[in-house]
């Protein structure tokens, strides 16, 4: 029953079985077949109190009909529901979807069956749909309404006035007073109209999508919230009530929780004929022996009812895979065959996670905001939502794979998270639709309608953003298919390793002079316009970046005349003369230590224009609204420091060259003499780069964090950052961790406009020990941290993850020791955070309708404040792991850019892109002179390997990547610059503990 047994696999990470226990259509995939026989219509009330009607088999099972429910509903997670009907008994029972309909009810054409809430998560925010966060608090009104969800007046005022806000949108007191006289949502509410009211005025400018969410996170710490009591009595007659929760089993006296019965405190469920008995495991610390607690029901049938919902709530919150059936005895059976069918929580998560599905809007019944969602539809005729997209001429077709648009959402309005997020609402320019005419007149589609993504922000029309995790959406109608012509062209270019090194060296640099461009002429063009920004930092930006980009812009035109001497046909003593670029890279570098006064500088610029930013609220805006702008793909410090960056790669450069030539090849020389000089300037400028990047990624980071003030601080240091699978009374929950050499950080993401993680608690390191608790907790890969008398117990999803967390806690907890009084700066700074030093004191449910909540409002953390989308702390939590600070030094050396050859897994031929490889990331670019990237694909998470022959690729240099069901090929023009875009995209891809051993071999 509730035991294990054989029946799970605990610990494996397992996809949905291939069995009836698929509840959630995958795509391309049809709701289980139905049986021939007679047609029954059957009534199904919804959460939204409309009622539909199905024509379902009479033969069918419970399964076909919960299907087409939810197929009907587009609901993609569906195993949190389930159907319930009044027996003949007069109970309120679930439908058994294994089993049956006609054997289940007796008369199905005057029964209704009610489609609700089955399954309550402990934590909302693993709901991922905003489809399915609607129909909770659906569920959360009805309860309230009934009478079910009980709670303090203050908390049920505050659910109230979430409820009305999704509902009528925006204060307005007449409307408002006016609405809570026509409907009702919880007893005794005129009593409580005017606190209610007083709620209401605080949440403005909150989306429905948004109330929904806030209204779940409150209701989700009410000691009832998801709570159906079961009538019983103990052994001395004493009447209580039963329940079953994610947790265990609990007991009620009242609506007043008595007792808990964790699922790891049991042994085994069972009953017999009323009695319903919980045999507990033996606690030697509390000298308890399998003690068995026995409880009397009204009936067996209230018995068995209760037992069946326990099964389904243990297999489906701690349970990795559905059960498998248990084989049917030859003779005699013995105890009951029921099992719980369907997904558990954990695949439902991982299955949505690693898919993307098409949004349809759906309509909100009992909504009076405009507007529009792009999720699933929930129909209904009383109330239809205007289209808001905005009107936008369509002359060609979008950039969109075959294969990417069964994957990825495609736009539709506005996502709630992006309404307000200030990001304007811009197409690409689309190239000429190389389709048939008679194509070409077809209407679009707008749920086949897609978007680049660009600093985590969609570029479609409609303004809507996707998930920061989307692929390249360039498809091969965008571009020619020149395989032959690629080929003839590769054949008459020179192959010689020196002649690679220096096409190299010419791609970088034009990518790196537009990164330059960027500074000197975009930013400071946008300086310019602005009465806020001091003069002396203008002056500062001109000084510094102006000379640099004169210098690289002549640097780059000798090197594409070099390169274009070198490709071409000439005399013998002319390709000696030309087929070098020894003497253009000493030339640079001499020009180079003429300019360290600018380079020195750079760091000057980034705190100089911190400063200004944090004595000008003006001007942080005005820096933030720009790096949202498509031209500036990746954080805007990194641009300024890019020179620095440049000095790193020159000298890999020229090392390479170097390690090619012979002593005696006329090249050596210069190649040598530029390499010292190089040496020698990035010797100078190496220490102050060091700091300067840890400065730089604090200061993201805080960008990135609600709840903590002053993080960029003389002395602290960032470490690592990812994911980890906090362990509480909850079960395993994902948050996000951010360590320093001084403190340990961690948050989660909540649904929030300005994309940002808020804190939830800080640990100081001084006096952590660390130590591996798996056998402990029976979780995989779980360590436990000690601070001051208080433990948190947490898990990584991989051994080699929970490895590179262990190492640098304890050599964080090494540095601690050295940093005295930073810790005390960040705890004052963030009043909403809670401190491992301070008591800690149980929640009560007035406390509810306080601050603690993770949608921001004022302060440092505005709501309206624009973030990027595509950092790389949003990547981590996406693909649940983890970068140290290591990993992000190895990042900056390994930048490459250049023309590659992209083909999907399912696609015929190959598009050549130019692609830019930077911050863990690929840009895609259709040529190296267009302005701003056409999409990114974040590279964290992935692997890449060679094309395999298997694969029916027959193509020289072709390397794959693969991330779960997404796999893309790409194919180089060369071996050798195969074999660079397979080392410099390893090191975004590669394990810590690897990496620290290549950075300690190779040698320099």
């Amino acid at each position: 029953m509730v035991e294990q047994g054989q029946t799970s696999l605990a610990g494996q990470r397992l996809g949905a079985p291939e069995t009836l226990g698929i509840s959630t259509l995958e795509p391309g995939h049809k709701p289980p077949a139905m049986p021939p026989g007679r047609l029954v219509p059957i009534r199904v009330l919804l959460l939204d109190d409309s009622e539909e009607i199905f024509d379902i088999s009479h033969r069918a099972s419970g399964r076909v009909l919960f299907e087409t429910v939810c197929l009907h509903l587009n609901l993609i997670e569906g195993d949190y529901f389930g159907l319930e009907f009044q027996s003949h008994h007069r109970k309120m029972v679930w439908l058994d979807l294994l089993k049956p309909i006609r054997k289940q009810i007796t008369r199905p054409k005057h029964t209704v069956l009610r489609f609700v809430v089955k399954f309550f998560p402990p934590d909302h925010s693993l709901l991922l749909e905003e489809l399915t966060r609607y129909l909770f608090a659906l569920q959360v009104r009805q309860d309230l309404a009934s009478g079910r969800l009980t709670c303090s007046d203050a908390s049920a005022s505050l659910l109230v006035s979430h409820i009305i806000q999704s509902e009528i949108g925006d204060f307005e007191e007449t409307q408002c007073r006016q609405h809570l006289l026509n409907t009702n949502y919880i007893p005794d509410q005129m009593a409580l109209m005017d606190k209610i009211m007083e709620f209401h005025h605080k949440h403005i400018g909150q989306t429905p999508a948004e109330s929904d969410y806030r209204l779940l996170e409150v209701a989700s710490r009410l000691e009832m919230y998801g709570i159906r009591l079961h009538p019983a009595k103990d052994r001395e007659g004493t009447k209580l009530s039963l329940a079953v929760a994610h947790g265990g089993v609990l007991v009620f006296q009242g609506h007043n929780r008595i007792n808990n019965f964790n699922w790891s405190k049991i042994r085994k469920l069972s009953f017999k004929r009323r009695r319903f008995l919980i045999k507990l495991r033996a606690d030697p610390s509390q000298n308890v022996n399998q003690d068995t607690l026995e409880f009397l029901m009204a009936s067996r049938d209230c018995c068995k009812m209760f037992w069946k919902v326990c099964v389904e709530y243990h297999a489906f919150f701690r349970l990795f895979e559905e059960p498998r059936p248990k084989p049917k005895p030859v003779l005699f059976s013995r105890g009951s065959s029921f099992r719980f069918s369907g997904r558990t929580q954990k695949q439902v998560i991982d299955y949505v996670k690693e898919n993307e599905f098409k949004k349809l809007p759906f309509d909100r019944k009992h909504s009076r905001v405009q507007y529009n969602s792009s999720l699933s539809p929930l129909r209904s005729a009383q109330h239809q939502v205007p289209n808001q997209a905005v009107k936008q001429s369509w002359d060609g077709s979008f950039l969109v794979s075959s294969e990417d648009s069964a994957i990825i959402r495609p736009c539709g309005n506005s996502s709630p998270s992006t309404q307000r997020n200030g990001c304007s609402d811009q197409t690409y320019p689309s190239q000429e639709d190389s389709r048939s005419p008679a194509a070409k007149q077809q209407p679009v589609d707008r749920a086949e309608v897609t978007c680049a993504l660009v600093n985590g922000h969609a570029e479609d029309c409609r303004g809507a953003t996707p998930s920061p995790l989307i692929s390249p959406m360039l498809n091969d109608t965008g571009a020619i298919r020149t395989d032959d012509e690629e080929d003839n062209r590769r054949k008459n270019c020179p192959t010689d390793n020196a002649y690679c090194i220096a096409k190299e060296l010419l791609c970088t640099e034009r990518t790196y002079l537009k990164d330059l461009e960027l500074i000197t002429v975009s930013f400071q063009g946008v300086l310019d316009k602005e009465d806020c920004v001091p003069e002396a930092l203008k002056t500062l930006l001109s000084s510094t970046y102006e000379p640099l980009h004169s210098h690289h812009t002549h640097f780059l035109q000798e090197l594409e005349e070099r390169l274009s001497l070198w490709e071409g046909p000439c005399s013998t003593e002319v390709k000696g003369e030309m087929q070098r670029i020894g003497d253009l890279l000493l030339k640079s570098a001499q020009e180079l230590k003429a300019l360290s006064g600018q380079l020195q500088m750079i760091s000057e610029c980034v705190f100089a224009l911190e400063r200004a930013c944090v004595a000008s609220r003006r001007l942080e805006c005005v820096c933030r609204e720009f790096e949202l702008q498509k031209v500036c793909y990746i954080p805007l410090n990194v641009f300024l420091l890019s020179p620095l960056h440049r000095l790193l790669h020159y000298r890999q450069i020229l090392d390479r060259l170097c390690k090619h030539y012979p002593p005696t090849h006329t090249d050596y020389s210069d190649c040598r003499a530029a390499l010292d000089d190089v040496c020698e300037l990035e010797a100078a400028l190496r220490p102050g780069l060091e700091q300067i990047e840890n400065y730089q990624k604090l200061l993201e980071l805080q960008k990135d964090l609600i709840g903590v003030e002053h993080l960029a601080v003389a002395g602290r240091q960032l470490i690592r950052l990812g994911c980890l699978s906090k362990l509480s009374g909850k079960g395993l929950q994902q948050r996000m961790f951010f360590l320093f050499n001084d403190v340990l950080l961690y948050s989660t993401r909540g649904i929030t406009s300005a994309n940002q993680f808020t804190v939830h608690r800080q640990l100081p390191l001084h006096g952590m020990t660390i130590r591996e608790s798996e056998d402990e907790w029976g979780v995989p890969h779980s360590f436990t941290l000690m601070v001051q008398q208080q433990s948190l117990v947490v898990a990584a999803c991989s051994e080699s993850e929970m490895e590179k967390w262990m190492e640098d806690l304890k050599m964080a907890v090494d540095m601690a020791e050295e940093c005295n009084g930073l810790t005390a700066d960040l705890l004052s700074a963030s009043k909403d955070v809670k401190s491992s030093g301070a008591s800690e004191v149980v929640e009560s449910e007035d406390d509810l309708c306080g601050s603690r909540t993770s949608l921001p409002r004022n302060g440092n953390n505005s709501g309206n404040t624009l973030n990027r989308g595509n950092t790389t702390a949003h990547v981590c939590w996406h693909r649940n792991t983890s970068v140290s600070m290591l990993d992000f030094s190895i990042a900056i050396e390994n930048k490459l850019s250049g023309n590659l050859l992209r083909k999907f897994k399912n696609s015929n031929g190959w598009q050549k892109l130019w692609v830019v490889f930077t911050n863990f990331t690929l840009f895609f670019y259709k040529t190296h002179e267009d302005e701003y990237p056409l999409a990114s694909l974040p590279l964290l998470g992935y692997s890449v390997t060679h094309a395999g022959e298997s694969e029916n690729i027959h193509k020289d240099h072709v390397f794959k990547l693969h991330f779960k069901s997404h796999i893309y090929y790409f194919r180089t023009e060369s071996e050798y610059f195969f074999e660079r875009w397979m080392t410099v995209i390893r090191s975004a891809t590669v394990s810590a503990s690897r990496t620290r051993y290549l950075n300690r071999t190779e040698p320099d």
